[in-house]
């Protein structure tokens, strides 16, 4: 089984977009050498950053948008 699972982290965000990119900016930083905000198995960037947002290490907020003219 995947963990964490995709139900767990639905929790924690409010779309799976925002799961996407909350994903790929921090598996970037952590492939930048930013340092592990919890102790993994796993070497890849991206499952690293979805173990730290099912940990509640992660949070996010969602910006206004702004209209295009």
């Amino acid at each position: 089984m995947i963990k964490p699972s995709l139900d767990q982290l639905m929790e924690k965000v409010d779309s799976k977009y925002t799961l996407v990119i909350i994903g790929a900016r921090r598996g970037r930083d952590l492939q930048a050498g930013k340092p592990k905000q919890v102790d993994s198995k796993s070497n890849k960037p991206v499952t690293i950053a979805l173990e730290e947002l099912d940990a509640s290490k992660l949070f996010f907020e969602r910006g206004k948008s702004t209209p295009r003219g």
